[in-house]
């Protein structure tokens, strides 16, 4: 899993690739913490999951742990460029009524 983020405007930028399952997670939350931290104050973070390839479980209870953490410091999650495999997953899960996909 390789996590990067850019900053653009007043939004905070997360890309994800690879695969979001347990073997991975805890180097994508530790590098998508830091980014979060360091964006503080800014309106919304935007995770774009268009190079994720699978993602289990594991990859809910990460996007969940972000939001929590996001909110915190008053700023919005959205998703962006799911797969067909991990939109379906977010729509069954319901995540989307909390971190909306755009």
């Amino acid at each position: 899993m390789q996590t990067r983020a850019m900053r653009k405007g007043d939004s905070l930028y997360i890309y994800l690739s690879g695969e979001l399952d347990e073997h991975s997670v805890a180097a994508a939350r530790t590098e998508a913490d830091r980014c979060i931290d360091q964006g503080a104050g800014l309106s919304r973070a935007v995770f774009n999951l268009a190079g994720v390839k699978f993602m289990d479980s594991t990859g809910i209870g990460f996007l969940i742990g972000r939001y929590k953490r996001l909110k915190r410091y008053g700023m919005g999650m959205y998703l962006e460029n799911p797969n067909a495999g991990a939109d379906k997953i977010l729509q069954i899960s319901g995540l989307y009524s909390l971190m909306p996909k755009i």
